[in-house]
């Protein structure tokens, strides 16, 4: 009996990174996305890079990674953005409107004009935050690996936790107070997912948390669930692969 399924569409996907993260720490989810036959692209965020000045805003962070877009003229892709990097992916279909497909917001903020990813995040991380730029004095902040084990990784063995952390980079510090700016945002085209992992709780739930509160800001979105924590690409990456597919499919 011929299969009635239909032919799954190939995509291109440009992965954007969150905070503490590179280009590289997203291999997994990519191996698995290209086994699928799917284009897969990872810039790092300025930053970032492994030698790079710490002193860097919004803009100063999207920067690579609109330049890597330009310099290898990628068009029709689905840019996907993790946690902070919801405000990058903002950024870069604010800049290059005419060449995203859909924008997949993942365990992501959803910038508002004028709001900071500090203004954004409960009052005792706001501290912990500035306490830990004041500590480092070269314009980035770190977290404490109890931090990470228990908010950002609860979902993975500890052995991984600590292999992920012992190779995260310290994120600059000013890409968190540096305020959105939303100018242009209209002429996005309007094709939204927001990926909601259920074990998220890097910033606490409740009130705080980054669904539904900063979600709606974008209107009709497609909602798409999944198991896992904030580090669920790492910790499930087949999983959070197939969760791609089924956020940036037509």
């Amino acid at each position: 009996m011929p299969s009635c399924r239909r032919k799954e569409r190939k995509m291109r996907f440009v992965l954007v990174h969150g905070a503490w993260h590179y280009g590289e720490l997203w291999n997994s989810v990519r191996s698995h996305l290209e086994q699928a036959g799917h284009e897969v692209h990872t810039p790092t965020a300025g930053g970032l890079g492994a030698n790079d000045d710490k002193h860097v805003d919004l803009r100063g962070a999207s920067a690579p990674i609109i330049e890597y877009i330009k310099s290898r003229d990628l068009r029709d892709y689905v840019l996907v953005g993790h946690s902070w990097g919801g405000y990058l992916i903002s950024r870069i279909a604010i800049e290059l409107p005419e060449r995203v497909r859909r924008l997949v917001y993942f365990a992501a903020f959803v910038p508002a004009q004028g709001r900071a990813l500090v203004d954004e995040i409960p009052p005792h991380l706001h501290d912990a935050l500035r306490a830990s730029a004041a500590e480092r004095k070269d314009g980035s902040v770190v977290l404490p690996f109890p931090v990470w084990r228990d908010a950002f990784f609860n979902d993975g063995t500890t052995e991984h936790a600590r292999q992920i952390y012992d190779v995260l980079r310290p994120q600059p510090f000013g890409a968190f107070t540096d305020k959105a700016d939303m100018s242009g945002w209209d002429k996005v085209p309007p094709a939204f997912s927001y990926l909601a992992p259920n074990e998220d709780n890097d910033i606490t739930q409740g009130e705080w948390g980054r669904h539904p509160r900063l979600s709606n800001r974008l209107g009709v979105f497609r909602l798409i669930g999944m198991e896992g924590s904030h580090e669920v690409l790492l910790t499930n990456p087949e999983l959070t692969a197939r969760k791609f597919i089924e956020a940036g499919r037509d």
